[in-house]
Formats: structure tokens, C-alpha cells, sequence
């Protein structure tokens, strides 16, 4: 039951709305699986540990590999297509134009 408990608390880990958070969440987290006494799940968050800086990151940064999956094979497309241009210069151009990104 505490395994259980615990796999869902540290998949809200994920989700925390900024770094401040998910960082508290982490600690809160990590707290509990060493206070578990279950060496199984103590081995398992000594083991994320040096993964933190990426976790927490996710909350700063929205960008699921699914994101980059699908950004990956747009850009296969347009190489596929690219074949007869004639500099890389309006290659690029091309992939910029097909990902124009977040008005700021």
C-alpha cells in the first residue's frame, strides 16, 4: 500500500505548476520513501536522485517527447522534400517556417 501511495505522489511530481514546487515535492517525496523503510523503494529514490535537475525541469519546461516525436518526423518530411534545394540556408528556413513557435 505505501508503494502505491507513493508511485502516485511522484507522479504529481511532474505536474507541479512551477520548479519552487516541484522541488518541495521531490523533498517531501524523497522523505518518505527513505522514512518507508523498504529497501526496494529506498534503492529506487536513491536512484532518481541524480536525475532531480531534469524532473524539475519538466515543470519549468512543457515538452513532452511526444512534442519532439512528432517535431522530429515534420522534419524528416521537409528533408525528404529538400532533396532538390540547392543550399542548406532555405532548408532551415523551411523548418523554422513549419514550427513558428509561441507569439511573445
Amino acid at each position: 500500500m505505501t508503494v502505491y501511495l507513493l508511485k502516485t505522489q511522484l507522479k504529481e511530481l511532474w505536474y507541479a505548476p512551477s520548479p519552487h514546487e516541484a522541488r518541495r515535492r521531490w523533498q517531501e517525496w524523497y522523505r518518505l520513501a527513505i522514512d518507508s523503510g523498504l529497501k526496494p523503494l529506498i534503492v529506487f529514490a536513491k536512484r532518481l536522485k541524480p536525475y532531480l535537475a531534469g524532473i524539475i525541469a519538466s515543470a519549468r519546461y512543457r515538452l513532452h517527447t511526444s512534442v519532439l516525436e512528432g517535431m522530429n518526423n515534420r522534419i524528416k518530411v521537409i528533408k525528404r522534400m529538400a532533396y532538390g534545394y540547392r543550399d542548406s540556408e532555405y532548408f532551415f528556413l523551411k523548418i523554422r517556417a513549419a514550427f513558428p513557435g509561441k507569439a511573445r
